[in-house]
C-alpha cells in the first residue's frame, strides 16, 4: 500500500508524466533510500586497503553510464566550489532484472513493479586537496524548476528526463542540470543504486541499531519498533529508513532517519571486523555489482585515490535550507529557501578567493541596499538607517520573500564594498550572485542585524512591510521549525551520546 499523501494516482502510462507524477509518487513510501549501501559499500572499498583485484572485480561488475559530465548542457551552475570534487549518490526503487521472486519477496515489494522516481539524492562534497567532506541531502519533495517541465518535486526529474527515449543518461542529466541550478555546485560524477543492492548490503554488515524517541507503527512501510534502542535486521532497516507516514516533519525527518543510519552503519563498515573478514567483503561487493550504475567517467581506482585524503569516520551531513512542507496542488511538498541557498553552500564550500584577499572600502564609497526577508517589522528600515549612520549610502529598504539567512549579495568585481557591509553585520555571509547589479543586505529569520541598529520591535513577531518602499516581492512564506542546521559531523551527531531521534 501506498503511504505517500499525494493526490490520487492513475495508471502507469510508458512514458508518461503523469505515471511519473501520479502513479509513481504513490509508491514512495515503498521506496528505501538505497543510496546509503552504496555510500557503505564504497566506504569498505576506499578505506578497508584490500586486494588490487577487489577494485578491478568491483569496477568491471557495475553499469557505466555516458553523460560527459560535468556540465550537462543547459546547466546555469556558476560552480560555487571551484576545483572541489561532487559525486552525486542516487537511489531510487528499480529493481535489477535479474532480480528472483526470493529476493522481493524478501524485500516486500513483490506486488510492487518498482520506478524510476529518485527518492534519495545526496551530493557527496570533497574538497580540493582533502579535508573532511560533507553529505548534503537534497529531499525529494522538494519544489523546485524542472528545466523544460515547469515546477513540481525534485524526484520526479529524473523520470522526466527518462521518457520518450531519454533512458537513464537523460533522466541523470535533467537530475543534475535542476540540482545544479539549485544549488550553484558542479556535479562531477553520479553512483546510482537500487532497493535491492540496498539490501543485500545490509545484509552483508549484520544487524543495525537505533534509537527513536517514540514508539512507531506504520502498515504503509511495514515498520513496528518501540520507543528507545532496537537492532533492526535488514528488512526493518528497509522500513526505518523508508518510513515517511506518521513523521512529525515527513520527509525531512526521513532524511534526518538517513544520515542517523549512515553513522551507524559507517562505524560498522569501519571496523576490523568488516575489513578483515573476507566473507563480508565479497557479499558486499557482489551486492553493489548487482545493482549498482556509475558515469563512465568514474572508476573504483580512480575513487581509491580521491578518498585517500579524506577521513570517512568524520564525514558531515546536512540538508538544504527550507521553510516548510506546504501541500501544493493536493501533493505533499518541501519548500526550498532558495534565497539562502548561496550562504548555506557557502557554509560548505568557503568563500571566493577574491573575496577572501579583498580588504574592506571606506563605507563612504559604498553604495547598499536593505531587504526585509525577516520577521522583524520594519526592519529593513531601521538597518538602513544604522548603515547611513556608519557613512554607506543607503537606498530605499524593501522587502522580499522569508528567509532563514540574513546575507550580504553582490556581483564579481564588488568584493571589497560587500566585506565593508558584511563587517558591520555580524552573523551575515557575504554570497556573490550572478544576478546582483551592486551591493545588497538581506535580513533573514535568524535575527542578525547591523550593529546599532534600533528596531523597537521583538524579534520574533510577525513579518510586514518597510512603508518607504511598496514591494512587488511574492508574499512571504511562513518559516517552520524545519529550517535546516548547521553540517554537522556523521558520529558525533548521531549515536555517541545515545541520541534518538523521530
Amino acid at each position: 500500500m501506498p503511504n505517500d499523501d499525494d493526490a490520487a494516482g492513475a495508471p502507469i502510462a510508458e512514458g508518461g508524466r503523469s505515471a511519473v507524477r501520479h502513479g509513481r509518487q504513490r509508491r514512495a513510501g515503498r521506496t528505501v533510500l538505497p543510496v546509503i549501501g552504496g555510500v557503505l559499500a564504497m566506504a569498505l572499498v576506499l578505506t578497508g586497503g584490500y586486494a588490487a583485484w577487489s577494485y578491478a572485480q568491483l569496477d568491471d561488475s557495475v553499469t557505466k553510464v555516458h553523460l560527459a559530465l560535468p556540465h550537462p548542457s543547459g546547466s546555469a551552475s556558476p560552480d560555487a566550489d571551484g576545483a572541489a570534487e561532487n559525486i552525486l549518490l542516487v537511489g531510487d526503487d528499480h529493481r535489477p532484472a535479474d532480480a528472483t521472486p526470493q529476493e522481493l519477496a524478501e524485500l516486500g515489494t513483490q506486488l510492487d513493479d518498482g520506478a524510476t522516481n529518485t527518492d534519495t539524492m545526496i551530493v557527496l562534497h570533497i574538497p580540493a586537496g582533502g579535508g573532511s567532506a560533507t553529505m548534503i541531502s537534497f529531499p525529494r519533495d522538494s519544489w523546485v524548476p524542472i528545466p523544460g517541465h515547469g515546477t513540481f518535486k525534485l524526484n520526479s526529474a529524473y523520470s522526466d528526463g527518462a521518457a520518450n527515449g531519454g533512458g537513464d543518461a537523460g533522466g541523470m542529466r535533467l537530475l543534475i542540470q535542476t540540482m545544479e541550478n539549485m544549488s550553484g555546485l558542479s556535479i562531477d560524477h553520479f553512483v546510482r543504486v537500487s532497493l535491492l543492492g540496498f539490501y543485500q548490503l545490509v545484509k552483508a554488515l549484520g544487524p543495525v541499531d537505533v534509537c527513536l524517541n517514540h514508539a512507531v507503527h506504520d502498515p504503509d512501510s511495514n515498520i513496528d519498533l518501540p520507543a528507545g534502542k532496537s537492532e533492526l535486521n535488514p528488512s526493518q532497516a528497509l522500513s526505518f529508513v523508508r518510513q515517511r507516514e506518521g513523521l512529525p516533519r515527513g520527509d525531512l525527518d526521513r532524511e534526518v532517519r538517513q544520515q542517523y543510519f549512515l553513522s551507524q552503519e559507517a562505524k560498522q563498515v569501519l571496523s576490523a571486523g568488516t575489513l578483515l573478514n573476507p566473507v563480508k567483503v565479497s557479499a558486499l561487493l557482489h551486492g553493489v555489482g548487482d545493482a549498482v550504475q556509475i558515469d563512465d567517467g568514474l572508476s573504483i581506482p580512480s575513487l581509491v585515490n580521491t578518498f585517500r585524503g579524506i577521513d570517512l569516520s568524520n564525514i558531515r551531513s546536512t540538508t538544504i535550507p527550507t521553510t516548510g512542507t506546504p501541500t501544493i496542488d493536493g501533493y505533499s511538498t518541501v519548500a526550498v529557501d532558495f534565497a539562502a541557498m548561496p550562504a548555506f553552500i557557502q557554509s560548505i564550500v568557503g568563500p571566493p578567493a577574491a573575496y577572501t584577499a579583498a580588504k574592506a572600502a571606506a563605507p563612504a564609497s559604498v553604495h547598499v541596499s536593505v531587504q526585509n526577508g525577516g520577521s522583524v517589522t520594519n526592519g529593513a528600515t531601521a538597518a538602513s538607517a544604522a548603515l547611513t549612520a556608519k557613512g554607506f549610502t543607503v537606498g530605499a529598504p524593501s522587502d522580499t520573500t522569508t528567509t532563514t539567512s540574513t546575507v550580504v549579495e553582490y556581483p564579481a568585481g564588488m568584493e571589497a564594498q560587500a566585506k565593508a557591509v558584511a563587517e558591520v553585520v555580524p552573523g551575515a555571509t557575504a554570497v556573490r550572485s550572478t544576478t546582483a547589479t551592486g551591493v545588497t543586505l538581506v535580513l533573514g529569520t535568524d535575527g542578525h542585524t547591523v550593529q546599532g541598529t534600533g528596531t523597537g520591535a521583538a524579534a520574533g513577531t510577525s513579518a510586514s512591510h518597510d512603508a518607504q518602499a511598496p514591494s512587488t516581492a511574492p508574499a512571504k512564506a511562513k518559516a517552520s521549525s524545519g529550517s535546516t542546521p548547521k553540517p554537522s559531523a556523521v558520529g558525533s551527531a548521531f549515536g555517541d551520546q545515545g541520541t534518538c531521534i523521530n
